[in-house]
């Protein structure tokens, strides 16, 4: 793999759920050679679309080693291991390298509003594992806000590779980019995707391609590729849609948007607390949705 792991469009995978509540892997693993047919670089599970919270560790481990068996040739799986405690989350980073994932993502601490001395502590216990980290920085849903400094730290001690940058502020990459140059940062948000793009972002953790992978990854080229002809038209034909990502109900939105695409598998419900959305909120996304289909987005 001439990339790194992280570089390219890795899909935070929504999860498919059974009648008794249970993860549908058959139709998770389906859904995950899907994305790999449609171009995509590789998937991340066991992310907040994937409602990790929800799952035990059994079945958490049961969804990292069924994206590992559907998985193709040089296609990635970088699996989120957020927990409560650091020494849960090495234990997710543990598995996830014995099952050969080449890479994790991983939240700061997230059950409370943590120092930054918790924040680097958390890193360093769960960075034990040996696996590669790219941190996650949340600061709506984890109340932590990995600043640029902070980042850089992390980076300096060898505990984490690249971002996910979730904050929506594209001014940071600037600021990243001055601290600590060699720090990958990855696009993280889907409706600032192609701004961080043409700054040099190597990499978008994505929502929206659960739904539409083949022109995702379209516009993510032409982004990189500094081809605004080509990435414009997408970015406008996807924008109302990607902008769900950053929303309170985003894993909704996008079941219900994969739902609406027969090309892709059911997202189906989510699991309580999340409930349905509201019928003005699902009118928005359906009209979206099919008028993005019509367009030929794929």
């Amino acid at each position: 793999m001439d990339r790194k792991p992280w570089h390219g469009v890795l899909v935070a995978t929504a999860l498919p759920w059974n009648d008794d509540d249970t993860p549908n892997l058959d139709a998770f693993a389906t859904h995950v050679a899907w994305l790999a047919a449609n171009g995509c670089h590789g998937v991340t599970p066991n992310g907040s679309l994937g409602e990790y919270q929800v799952l035990t560790d059994a079945q958490r481990d049961a969804v990292v080693r069924t994206a590992v068996q559907a998985a193709p040739d040089d296609f990635v799986v970088m699996p989120g291991i957020a927990a409560y405690g650091a020494k849960q989350a090495r234990r997710h980073a543990e598995l996830a390298a014995e099952a050969g994932c080449p890479a994790v993502m991983l939240l700061p601490p997230n059950s409370y509003r943590a120092r930054d001395v918790d924040v680097v502590e958390h890193y360093r216990i769960v960075a034990e594992a040996g696996v590669p980290i790219v941190a996650y920085n949340n600061p709506f849903d984890t109340k932590v806000d990995l600043v640029p400094r902070l980042l850089a730290q992390l980076y300096h001690e060898g505990l984490i590779v690249a971002v996910k940058e979730f904050s929506g502020d594209v001014r940071r990459f600037y600021e990243l980019r001055e601290l600590v140059p060699d720090l990958d940062v990855l696009a993280g948000s889907d409706d600032v995707v192609v701004e961080l793009c043409l700054t040099g972002s190597p990499g978008w953790i994505a929502g929206y391609p659960n739904v539409f992978p083949a022109s995702c990854v379209e516009l993510f080229n032409a982004a990189r590729a500094r081809d605004l002809d080509k990435a414009l038209p997408l970015y406008y034909a996807l924008h109302s849609l990607l902008r769900w990502d950053s929303k309170t109900e985003f894993v909704q939105a996008i079941k219900l948007s994969m739902d609406l695409n027969p090309d892709a598998i059911d997202g189906g419900r989510c699991q309580p607390p999340r409930g349905p959305l509201s019928e003005a909120d699902a009118a928005v996304i359906r009209e979206a949705t099919e008028k993005a289909m019509a367009a030929g987005l794929r």
